[in-house]
């Protein structure tokens, strides 16, 4: 049996850097368990946090991935758009370049994520405040016995 899933979860704002949400994601769709094999899209309604995944093991690969960022698109370039603060048309370019979603492969009812892999908000500005992600599910239900 086709399934549909969609939730749409507000997360707590969070300082600029990757935060986990793999858990804030899941624990909002505790129908994935009857779902044999589909895919789940997470996506950001948002244009300046994006999501990606990444090594959820070593805090220290969070910390490169910032900086590196920030190496890549510094807040001194002459940006243009520059009404909203130093740190706004930065976290767009850095949004872009990560994405706006990510798919992961349902199985048996659970994410197929590698073992240090994990769902990450990756915020870009100093005070980005709540976000919204909407989480869909598409799969083929679980066989009854």
């Amino acid at each position: 049996m086709s399934h549909w899933i969609q939730r749409e979860i507000v997360l707590p704002a969070c300082s600029r850097g990757f935060h986990l949400i793999t858990r804030h994601v899941l624990d909002a769709v505790p129908e994935l368990a009857s779902v044999d094999v589909g895919l789940m899209h997470v996506f950001i309604l948002h244009t300046s946090a994006s999501l990606t995944i990444n090594e959820n093991a070593d805090p220290d690969v969070l910390v490169d991935m910032e900086s590196s960022l920030n190496a890549i698109v510094p807040e001194n370039f002459p940006y243009v758009h520059t009404c909203e603060g130093p740190d706004d048309m930065p976290a767009h370019v850095k949004s872009s370049l990560m994405g706006a979603s990510v798919i992961v492969p349902v199985r048996q009812g659970k994410p197929v994520l590698g073992i240090w892999q994990g769902i990450y908000l990756c915020e870009h500005r100093d005070h980005g405040g709540r976000r919204r992600i909407v989480i869909t599910i598409q799969g083929e239900g679980r066989s009854q016995g």
